[in-house]
């Protein structure tokens, strides 16, 4: 199967923090400051209960959101920002993706002639207030990216969401093991960066992420950051298909021994779960095809080595 190319601590007494909470109202972008027996905990408690607003996006109608910058990141992808109402963030949860269409009516369209709606997963954390960001991968002919790489700053793009996908929870696993080909990053990303963030998630995560060249791997020195700041529990593993001179990572494709190597064995069973994203063809080799919006049979190399449908997610 070739490798293709193409995204709780603790507990103390709740009445330490009612104080805080029932102040949020009146509190915007200003400090704030209290005392308890687990100070570091309250804060980041606080942290994510504060919201300012309601999300930005919702996933009923179409919203329009600024493009605020362009950051080119390699040959044929590039950042880009996209600017939230003020206090506000996207709404988002991990996993889960957007989908997107031109706001000027007549642009974007698809080969029917009708507008292009297609479905992205921001790399910005979901808590993220005043921007969203999105990493694309430019494919040439295609409707939407086509349109996406020739907005210029200051533009709008429609957005609604989220679209759930896998509800990802703290330590709901001992092992995961993500699987990504080319852009199908994105989704393993945020859950990555999810359990990186989490010092109370003990989740053991692997990365099998594979790449044409070492050129394609996109968010490289993010994703070793992970693994340095959580060693022995994430763990990167980058497969090329035409390694440079030198490479000493994983060569060739994610094939069965590779695989048998690097996962847990379906023994665990409800202990593990392995997602599962990438370009259609590598997907359908690594697990069977989804079925459209449904996950579809398990088959394909994860089946042929023993795991079943309620070890595996494909997003």
């Amino acid at each position: 199967m070739r490798s293709y190319a193409t995204s709780a601590g603790p507990s103390s007494s709740s009445s330490n923090l009612a104080p805080v909470l029932l102040g949020l109202g009146v509190v915007s972008a200003g400090a704030f400051y209290y005392t308890t027996l687990d100070g570091s905990q309250k804060v980041q408690q606080v942290k994510q209960a504060v919201v300012a607003g309601p999300p930005a996006l919702t996933n009923s109608e179409f919203k329009p959101l600024k493009l605020v910058k362009v950051t080119p990141y390699n040959h044929n992808t590039s950042k880009f920002t996209f600017e939230l109402p003020e206090g506000t963030s996207s709404g988002l949860t991990v996993a889960s993706a957007l989908v997107v269409k031109a706001a000027k009516e007549g642009e974007g369209l698809a080969k029917n002639g009708k507008p292009a709606v297609r479905p992205y997963t921001p790399i910005s954390e979901p808590s993220t207030q005043g921007k969203l960001d999105l990493l694309i991968k430019h494919y040439k002919g295609g409707a939407m990216t086509e349109h996406i790489f020739g907005l210029k700053e200051g533009d709008d793009l429609l957005f609604k969401g989220p679209i759930p996908k896998f509800h990802y929870k703290a330590n709901q696993f001992e092992s995961i093991t993500l699987i990504a080909g080319g852009s199908g990053l994105t989704p393993m990303w945020q859950i990555l960066q999810q359990i990186a963030n989490d010092p109370n998630d003990k989740t053991k995560a692997t990365l099998i992420y594979s790449n044409v060249t070492e050129a394609d791997i996109l968010l490289r020195k993010e994703l070793e950051a992970f693994a340095a700041k959580r060693p022995g529990q994430i763990n990167v593993k980058f497969v090329l298909d035409q390694p440079p001179a030198g490479w000493t990572g994983a060569k060739g494709y994610v094939d069965q021994k590779l695989l048998a190597q690097t996962l847990p064995g379906p023994a665990f069973g409800d202990r593990i779960k392995i997602f599962i994203c990438g370009p259609p063809g590598q997907v359908a080799a690594l697990a069977g095809p989804k079925d459209k919006m449904e996950q579809g049979p398990l088959k394909g190399l994860l089946a042929d080595l023993g795991y079943t449908e309620s070890q595996t997610y494909k997003f």
